[in-house]
């Protein structure tokens, strides 16, 4: 593989957990695939060096990802809070994984935060805060999945990753890569592909669980939000989708049913990005994608103050959900500066 890592970062990190006996393992609200697979993968493996590692996240996974391997050892902060708690006053190191500022991680934040242990940040969003001790980030990754693995990989740990360890992993990159469509920058992903096959991980059944398995309910809602919901403006190439708190409880709304909603509409050629507002009981929920290098992460940023990656971006907007929209839909316009030629005469 390419030499993408600060082989310095690696042995750093490599003495901290040689020096760590209790470690926790982290990542954001409303976690998906990467966050999942991240710190389990994480999990699984300071567990095969002996350490004792607990993965604590602030809220519920989605159901899809409940056939990953120690699922049902993650601590949720919202459900099992004193646990918590102690579980983080006792660690000697806490390894943030997915995220790059505390405030991804809402009420967990100040615990983390607070925490007198030393901090680690793997992670591959753009500007993290120097919240930690350790910040290992890179943008240009598919997923902080990817990231782990080099991790691994730069600290010689290859053979300790077993089955267990590589499906984690796999499963956040085909999640962020939408099974390797999009975000592949580096060809060696490919071989970190072939790598984690190595290790006897099912691919099919991670694509079927994770990508392709849903209930009744969030097939009706997506059929519903497409048929009912889409509005497209051709003049500015963006199709926009919201969901009322009102519309998810109809149909029986769980987190993880609206996953890959934003990128449907990507699938019609005239369309090059992609916006979905979901009516959450804290907030309003933005999520972008797009398609030829448009910039949806300029959108996120200038209008609600999010962020993220330049074709996959997000953020909250504390208001009405007509508020919401209606900021998007008065300022859609200064972001026609991003459609590149091809893209205005695309039909």
């Amino acid at each position: 593989m390419n030499k993408l890592l600060e082989t310095s970062e690696a042995k750093k990190l490599l003495h901290m957990i040689e020096e760590s006996n209790r470690v926790v393992l982290t990542c954001h609200v409303r976690p998906d695939g990467d966050a999942i697979g991240s710190t389990l993968g994480l999990w699984h493996l300071l567990k095969n060096l002996g350490k004792e590692a607990t993965v604590v996240v602030p809220d519920k996974a989605p159901n899809n990802l409940s056939f990953l391997p120690g699922f049902r050892e993650i601590a949720v902060y919202t459900s099992h809070k004193e646990f918590c708690e102690n579980t983080i006053a006792k660690a000697d190191l806490i390894i943030c994984c997915d995220f790059n500022t505390p405030s991804r991680q809402d009420s967990l934040a100040p615990l983390i935060l607070n925490a007198h242990c030393r901090k680690v940040l793997i992670d591959h969003h753009m500007e993290p805060d120097n919240f930690t001790d350790l910040t290992i980030s890179y943008p240009k990754m598919s997923s902080t999945c990817e990231l782990v693995f080099r991790i691994i990989a730069a600290m010689g740990l290859y053979d300790v990753v077993d089955t267990q360890c590589a499906t984690c992993l796999l499963t956040g990159i085909i999640t962020d890569t939408r099974n390797f469509t999009v975000n592949c920058q580096y060809p060696d992903l490919y071989e970190i592909l072939m790598r984690l096959l190595e290790k006897d991980v099912d691919k099919e059944k991670i694509i079927r669980e994770a990508l392709n398995t849903r209930s009744l309910n969030s097939l009706l809602l997506e059929a519903f939000s497409l048929s009912e919901k889409m509005e497209v403006f051709p003049e500015h190439k963006c199709s926009l989708i919201t969901l009322s708190s009102d519309e998810l409880k109809k149909y029986n709304y769980e987190r993880g049913d609206t996953e890959g909603l934003v990128n449907r509409p990507l699938e019609v050629r005239e369309i090059v990005y992609s916006i979905f507002l979901r009516e959450d009981p804290d907030c309003v929920k933005i999520s972008a994608r797009s398609k030829n290098n448009f910039p949806v992460s300029e959108i996120c940023k200038v209008l609600y103050g999010g962020g993220g990656h330049l074709q996959a971006a997000g953020a909250e907007f504390h208001g009405s959900l007509n508020d919401c929209k209606k900021i998007l839909l008065d300022n859609l316009k200064q972001f026609d500066k991003y459609l590149t030629k091809d893209n205005k005469t695309q039909n």
